[in-house]
């Protein structure tokens, strides 16, 4: 689940590059309006990405360290179905 969501935040920081960088080097040179709407556009993509990268899996744990008490961490295994008792 990690590698999906790091690939999903890298491909849309990518795009909000591309967007950036083109709409300053190129497109201004054809038009200034255009150029602005697709900065605003990439000025939403980040915190998309970042909803997109720290969003919940459905087998996904936020908290995946063992906590060092050993009942305590067999309760959350058993409750997260790895193992039965």
């Amino acid at each position: 689940m990690l590698a999906r969501r790091r690939r999903e935040y890298f491909w849309l920081m990518g795009g909000c590059l591309v967007l950036f960088v083109s709409a300053w080097g190129f497109v201004r040179l054809w038009s200034v309006p255009a150029a602005v709407a697709m900065c605003v556009v990439a000025m939403v993509i980040p915190p998309v990405a970042a909803m997109v990268a720290n969003r919940r899996g459905p087998d996904d744990r936020w908290w995946d360290d063992p906590s060092g008490d050993p009942k305590s961490d067999e309760w959350w295994d058993e409750l997260d179905g790895k193992r039965k008792s």
